[in-house]
C-alpha cells in the first residue's frame, strides 16, 4: 500500500509595491502566471498583498488564497506563512528577502535589467544561499521566464 503523497505547497508574490518608480518593470502580470499554475500539481498559496478584488476573484480560481495577508500586521507573521511552505516563487519584492533570509528555497523571477542586488547574470546570489534567479531575456517578456519556472518545477516535484 502506498503512503498519500503529498502536494508541494507552493507561495506565489507577483507584484511589488506599487509605489515603487520602477514596480511597472519588477512585477508580473497574474494572467503570465496562468501557465506555471494550470501545469503544475502544486498547491499554490498566494503570498500577494494589496489585491484589488478582480485580481482576488481570478486568482481564486487558481490559487488557495491562505491567510488574508492585508490583515497580517507584521513581518514576523508574513515569515510564519513562507515557513509553512515549501516552495516560494515571486517576482524582485520583500517576499524574496525574507525567503531568503529564513533560509527557505526561494525562486525570484527578474526583468531584463534588475536591481543592482541580482547582478547582471546568473542564477544564483551570494545573499541568499537557497535562492535561484530567473531572468527575463527581452524586456516585458515574462513568457520564457514563467516556462523555464514551469520546467523547474516540475524537475523540483520529483525530488
Amino acid at each position: 500500500k502506498r503512503l498519500p503523497v503529498k502536494k508541494l505547497k507552493v507561495g506565489l508574490s507577483w507584484q511589488g509595491n506599487p509605489g515603487y518608480e520602477t514596480d511597472y518593470l519588477r512585477s508580473i502580470p497574474f494572467s503570465a502566471l496562468t501557465p506555471l499554475i494550470e501545469n503544475s500539481q502544486a498547491e499554490f498559496v498566494a503570498i500577494q498583498k494589496e489585491n484589488t478584488a478582480e485580481v482576488i476573484s481570478t486568482m481564486s480560481r487558481f490559487l488557495n488564497l491562505g491567510p488574508e495577508l492585508d490583515e497580517v500586521d507584521s513581518f514576523i507573521d508574513t515569515a510564519a506563512v513562507i515557513m509553512d511552505l515549501d516552495l516560494i516563487i515571486t517576482s524582485d519584492t520583500a517576499s524574496a528577502h525574507l525567503a531568503g533570509a529564513l533560509g527557505k528555497p526561494v525562486w525570484v523571477l527578474l526583468n531584463s535589467a534588475p536591481d543592482w542586488r541580482w547582478q547582471v547574470k546568473g542564477e544564483d546570489t551570494p545573499w541568499y544561499p537557497t535562492m535561484r534567479l530567473f531572468r527575463q531575456i527581452s524586456p516585458g517578456d515574462w513568457t520564457t521566464v514563467v516556462k523555464e519556472v514551469t520546467t523547474a518545477l516540475k524537475n523540483f516535484q520529483l525530488k
